[in-house]
């Protein structure tokens, strides 16, 4: 009977030996495989550089009333334009009914006098003209695309032309008074 007892003892040892045995081969296992793996999905994070172009500040402090600039954000051109009471007022005193792509001015500004804006023509991709002074801003005072002749207002929605949409306006917002931060 003291076999029987010790036999069984032994038993269980083994049981408790192969299990512990198991489960640290698995652990080791599964750390070996995430090692393996990890090169790989880090390698899928964006890399320094293109998270350095995902946000850009601009200071709008020198810009004056009435002028334009044009800076580059992801490769893309982007409109900054400082409006003047006219162009407000303007953009502000169009019937949505007359627009191909209707949008209030105040959906596309965050404050009246900055127009904000991707410069890429929603047509073919073109460069719209406008930004620089004596550039044909086209029949409405904002942009004009002499590509096809796509025309766009103070507030950068098409008015007349083959574009079918409104220049759009990409994610940015005022850090303060006189700074943007885009993306």
């Amino acid at each position: 009977m003291a076999e029987a007892v010790h036999g069984s003892g032994h038993e269980d040892n083994e049981g408790t030996r192969r299990d512990f045995l198991s489960l640290t081969a698995a652990a080791m296992g599964a750390v070996a495989v995430g090692g393996a793996l990890w090169p790989l999905i880090d390698s899928m994070n964006p890399a320094a550089d293109a998270l350095a172009v995902a946000t850009l500040d601009v200071n709008l402090a020198p810009i004056e009333q009435g002028q334009a600039i044009t800076v580059m954000w992801r490769g893309t051109p982007v409109f900054i334009r400082h409006r003047t009471e006219a162009e407000i007022a303007e953009a502000r005193g169009v019937e949505l009914g007359d627009l191909p792509d209707p949008a209030t001015d105040e959906e596309r500004v965050q404050k009246p006098e900055w127009l904000v804006m991707v410069g890429v023509c929603t047509h073919l991709g073109c460069i719209p003209l406008g930004q620089k002074v004596g550039e044909n801003k086209g029949e409405y005072g904002g942009w004009f695309c002499p590509c096809h002749g796509s025309h766009y207002d103070t507030s950068g929605r098409i008015r007349r032309g083959p574009a079918p949409t409104n220049l759009p306006v990409p994610p940015y917002e005022f850090a303060s008074d006189t700074e943007i931060t885009i993306g």
